[in-house]
């Protein structure tokens, strides 16, 4: 091991300590002890302190202790006559280094409120995240759950060209990563690079320029660390298994570029705390042999033609990219790419031309299998419009027809569905909507790469055969530019959905005798289980009865598995003999029953990805929902993000209940406790995104002005409120039984 960059990273460790007791000393003048301060909207304080030692940061009188902590951590500089320091010392002085950064960086939220935009993306003013709040958070997290995102990139300083830069990012891009920017080399800064190459920024697209100092680092590794709270189910204060759990579960790396400073080595260490090793593009000593790192802590003088493989086999990574024979780049990061009027070279449907999308299973015989056909006008036959010239608006259809011995008429919109996904991964396309309502816009530059409209054919073609192989034998796909030809789709597909949507209404759970599991989050929370039934999907949103049916199909081995119902125990409850043996077994017999109507009686938990919260108002006798959009406080005095950190990573919590936004209008939702009859407040854009769902079920249960007196944060604010607001408006709550 190098006792030289060891060294380095103690006293840059000093440095970064003795800067924060100087910023302290000087807010706490300022400000006094007693003044708020955080990161913005999260329930988890300073992530990486509130992680690692279970204390929660909430003013300025408390970062005293924590320094404290960290001054006893610190190893002495090391004298040059011992050959002292090894690595735990250096992870000691890595420790300190992140507990001094985040309080730094609590500061200067307090100092200067401007210096991130606290948003998604960079704003014309400002390129400066700073830390996800939790909404951003648990958007992205589940990303790290499914598989979709398998680690992140910690990129420290920059490459001195911005085609070097652009290299560099597309290749961690492709490979499904996050990537965290933090500080300059030599006063060049990554994301401006990006930017000037015409790069998008910001967590939609997966580039995201965390801050312009190397104490910026602590917003990564507390993102780390707040993947194993929220969906690891790991309590704060537990580091060992926050450690452990990151290093095997999270795939991060650090890609330094240029020579590191002793700050920098101390953020290095600090990073291998969580088995994560550090890569560079400068000649230094190298940290060869494993230990808490998988493989290498830190290796040296890569060339950045090789960084990012090297990277990736250093730390372990194992990324299944997916080849598909289009002129763009392809992958999960290109997803939330938007495609803006200044770039567009076309758009179909979204109003602005008539568009449609459709699936359709047939007979082996009706179909040429891999036969992708346009019927129409071509991109390459539109000539080049001009830099200032309105974009194209093109008609479009897409049909896809698929036969399979093990296809089902049933599948057909599960498939369709992933259409959203299958061709947002080309970069330079964006995909919003689906069936008949589609907008598909292309890019100038996907265009100039020679991207033509068959390349989604050829898209389609290749990931349905490839993600839906144990149900689809053949596939063929026709595109229709010409617009008569698309009127004639379009009319033909709306019977088709007429009839798709009559079938599933009329799937209940009665009708039924399996149900379906979904265990996919269980590599984060590990005693979480779904039971996903015909009227109450996932929490996440992302997964129906038909979605467990059809990928049991399609990998029988998969997380999602039949649960025979057996014999019911409470029909109410919604308690079966068939489901709780499931969930015992498969929750490691750390959860014996579930009630799947209930939200008072042993509630179904959640990993965290849920789209809202169900919680009971005991005084009001009523449920509030919140939206994880919705970042205020509630009338019961939590946010989304406490609420979240409460019942996430597999908690049974009597009185709380994570759920997905359709499932509020379902038949079965809470039904044991009169459930949507019970709702008394929830966010204003809440019950304005739901309102003709919400409308219709209210009408259904006699009650047509209902939503009147469903109260929202523009009414009530407290629970006192609530109260007073329920008996005003003769909410019908106040005629049902006790809840508890």
């Amino acid at each position: 091991m190098s006792k030289i960059i060891f060294s380095v990273a103690i006293k840059g460790a000093h440095k970064i300590i003795e800067r924060a007791w100087e910023k302290y000393e000087s807010a706490v003048k300022k400000f006094g002890k007693s003044t708020e301060i955080g990161f913005p909207n999260t329930a988890y304080y300073l992530p990486v302190i509130y992680a690692i030692l279970g204390y929660p940061v909430k003013r300025l009188g408390d970062c005293e202790e924590i320094l404290q902590e960290a001054k006893k951590l610190l190893p002495k500089v090391p004298s040059e006559k011992h050959s002292l320091p090894y690595l735990g010392p250096a992870l000691d002085a890595g420790m300190a280094t992140f507990f001094a950064e985040e309080i730094i960086e609590a500061i200067n939220y307090l100092e200067k409120p401007d210096l991130y935009t606290k948003t998604e993306e960079p704003t014309e003013e400002n390129i400066w995240l700073g830390a996800a709040d939790d909404v951003i958070f648990r958007k992205r997290g589940v990303e790290f759950v499914d598989g979709t995102a398998p680690g992140f990139a910690v990129l420290l300083g920059s490459p001195s060209d911005k085609e070097t830069a652009k290299k560099i990012t597309q290749e961690l891009l492709e490979r499904s990563l996050y990537v965290f920017m933090h500080d300059q080399t030599n006063g060049i800064y990554m994301p401006y690079l990006l930017k000037e190459a015409g790069i998008q920024l910001g967590w939609p697209v997966r580039l995201i320029p965390f801050g312009p100092d190397y104490t910026s680092v602590v917003f990564a590794i507390g993102f780390a660390c707040r993947v194993a709270m929220s969906f690891g189910g790991i309590k704060p204060g537990d580091y060992i298994n926050n450690l452990l759990f990151n290093k095997d579960r999270t795939y991060a790396f650090v890609i330094a570029f240029g020579p590191p400073s002793e700050e920098w080595a101390a953020n290095a260490a600090g990073a291998m705390n969580w088995g994560f090793p550090t890569i560079s593009d400068w000649e230094l000593p190298e940290i060869k042999p494993y230990g808490v790192c998988t493989y290498e802590h830190l290796v040296s003088k890569v060339p950045h033609e090789e960084i990012v493989e090297k990277a990736l086999f250093v730390r372990g990574v194992k990324v299944a990219t997916t080849k598909i024979d289009v002129p763009v780049a392809y992958a999960p990061a290109f997803e939330g790419e938007r495609v803006r009027k200044e770039d567009l070279f076309l758009e179909c449907g979204g109003g602005k031309s008539p568009a449609v999308e459709l699936l359709i299973s047939t007979s082996f015989e009706d179909i040429k299998d891999g036969e992708i056909e346009v019927v129409g006008p071509e991109i390459s036959d539109l000539p080049k419009i001009d830099e200032k010239g309105p974009p194209y608006r093109v008609p479009l259809a897409i049909v896809v027809k698929v036969a399979g011995a093990n296809m089902q008429e049933d599948f057909e919109p599960i498939i369709e569905r992933q259409f959203h996904y299958f061709i947002n991964y080309a970069q330079g396309i964006m995909h919003i909507g689906q069936r008949n309502i589609v907008w598909i816009r292309v890019s100038k530059q996907a265009v100039e790469k020679g991207f033509l409209f068959k390349h989604i054919g050829k898209i389609l073609y290749a990931r349905i055969k490839q993600d839906f192989s144990a149900i689809v034998d053949k596939c063929q796909v026709t595109i229709y530019t010409d617009e008569e030809r698309v009127k004639e789709i379009l009319e033909m597909a709306k019977g088709v959905y007429e009839k798709r949507d009559a079938r599933l209404a009329d799937m209940v759970d009665e009708n039924v005798d399996v149900f379906y599991s979904c265990t996919l989050c269980q590599s984060f929370a590990p005693t979480h289980v779904c039971v996903i039934t015909p009227e109450r999907g996932g929490p996440c949103g992302a997964y129906s009865w038909l979605d467990g049916k059809a990928y049991y199909q399609i990998n029988p081995a998969g997380p999602n598995q039949p649960i025979l119902k057996g014999k019911p125990i409470d029909l109410k409850l919604g308690q079966f003999e068939g489901v709780n043996e499931f969930i015992k077994k498969a929750s490691k017999g750390t959860v014996d029953r579930v009630s799947l109507y209930s939200i008072v009686n042993n509630p179904m938990t959640v990993c965290g990805c849920m789209e809202a919260i169900a919680a009971v108002s005991a005084r009001s006798n009523g449920i509030i929902i919140v939206n994880r959009e919705f970042t205020k406080e509630t009338p019961i005095g939590f946010k989304f993000s406490t609420l979240a950190g409460m019942i996430g990573g597999g908690n049974v919590t009597p009185g709380f209940l994570g759920i997905s936004k359709q499932y509020i209008t379902s038949k079965k939702f809470i039904s044991a406790e009169d459930g949507f009859l019970r709702i008394v407040w929830m966010p204003k854009m809440l019950k304005e995104e739901l309102r003709e769902r919400l409308q219709k079920r209210a009408e259904e249960l006699g009650v047509p002005d209902f939503l009147e007196k469903i109260a929202d944060e523009t009414t009530v604010n407290t629970e006192e409120e609530l109260i007073n607001w329920i008996k005003k408006v003769n909410h019908p709550v106040l005629k049902l039984p006790p809840i508890m």
